[in-house]
C-alpha cells in the first residue's frame, strides 16, 4: 500500500477514535465495564494492529492485517448493539457505520495487496533484508 493510502487508513481511524470514545462516556454505568470496555477496546486493537502491520512486511504484515479485520468485525458488532440499546442514536450509528465501512474498504485494499504481494513470493515468505513499507 503506498505512503499516502496508509495516511488515509489512519487519519480515518484516528477520527473515529476521536469521536466515539467520548460517546461511550455517555453510555450507562452498568455498562462501562463490559459492553462499552470491549466497543473501546475493539476500535483501539485495531488502531494498534494497522500500526503493527505498517511496521511489518510480507507475512507479518499480512498476518496484523488480518487480525485487524477481526478487530474491525467485533466493532461493527458492538457498534450495532449500542444502536440497538439506544446507546447511540440513528444518526450516531449512521456516522460511526459510514466511518466504519470506509475503514473496511481501505483495510481491504491493504488486505487484497498484501495477499497477492505474500503469494507472489515463494512459500510465501520474505527476505530478510525486505524493507517494503507499502
Amino acid at each position: 500500500m503506498p505512503p499516502t493510502k496508509e495516511l488515509v487508513i489512519f487519519t480515518q481511524t484516528y477520527d473515529l477514535l476521536s469521536w466515539l470514545l467520548p460517546q461511550c462516556e455517555r453510555f450507562p454505568k452498568s455498562q462501562r465495564f463490559v459492553i462499552t470496555q470491549r466497543l473501546q477496546g475493539a476500535a483501539l486493537n485495531f488502531q494498534e494492529e494497522v500500526f503493527e502491520a505498517n511496521a511489518r512486511s510480507g507475512a507479518q504484515r499480512l498476518q496484523h492485517l488480518q487480525a485487524a479485520d477481526a478487530q474491525l468485525n467485533k466493532l461493527r458488532l458492538y457498534l450495532r448493539l449500542s444502536r440497538q440499546w439506544d446507546w447511540l442514536s440513528s444518526g450516531q450509528y449512521e456516522h460511526a457505520s459510514r466511518m466504519v465501512a470506509e475503514i473496511g474498504r481501505l483495510l481491504g485494499g491493504w488486505l487484497k495487496q498484501t495477499r497477492s504481494g505474500v503469494q507472489a513470493r515463494p512459500g510465501g515468505t520474505t527476505r530478510s533484508d525486505d524493507s517494503d513499507s507499502g
